[in-house]
């Protein structure tokens, strides 16, 4: 078994939860408390001290508030990857699948929580999940990469409003085989 990674740290069900409500946006841990009130406090500050620790979020002001400082956090930087590829790929096979485990884990808790409101309507919030094979040469995909790239930036710089749900998006690519194996 592997020691801690940032991968590892990263990819925690609660921890993710902590770092999608920080992406573009700076919150206290009590907004993220509010945000995140299914997980009991202690836990969400455990969680955020390791974060924290691991250099995945940072501290980005502290303010006086009571008698104490309340600190902000933010992930470092929303265009750069957490995880750099250096440590991607030195992880071994049953590491990434363990990794990729974790990652459906999260994806499978999102949507169980979202199944567990009390009225869900799947067409009117707009769930789907799909699956479909793309025929493209290593430059179309490169274009698609970028263009896709893209769409993504130009939604996640979208601030929490009244009107805006926040709402999960997964993507995941696998190639084929490769055929010079």
């Amino acid at each position: 078994m592997m020691n801690e990674t940032t991968v590892e740290v990263i990819l925690h069900p609660v921890r993710m939860r902590i770092i999608q409500y920080l992406i573009n946006q700076q919150l206290t841990a009590q907004q993220l408390k509010e945000l995140l009130a299914d997980i009991p406090q202690a836990s969400l500050y455990r969680h955020i001290k390791k974060l924290v620790e691991a250099e995945v979020i940072h501290i980005v002001d502290e303010i006086p508030n009571r008698g104490t400082i309340e600190k902000v956090y933010s992930i470092h930087n929303p265009n750069k990857d957490l995880i750099g590829p250096e440590e991607i790929n030195k992880l071994s096979k049953d590491e990434h699948m363990g990794l990729f485990i974790k990652f459906m884990a999260n994806l499978m808790g999102e949507y169980d929580r979202y199944l567990n409101q009390e009225i869900i309507d799947l067409r009117r919030d707009g769930v789907s999940f799909r699956q479909a094979s793309l025929y493209l040469s290593d430059e179309e995909f490169a274009e698609f990469i970028k263009d896709l790239t893209a769409v993504y930036t130009k939604v996640t710089l979208n601030k929490p409003q009244r009107d805006r749900r926040r709402r999960t998006l997964a993507t995941i690519i696998i190639p084929e085989q490769s055929k010079e194996q």
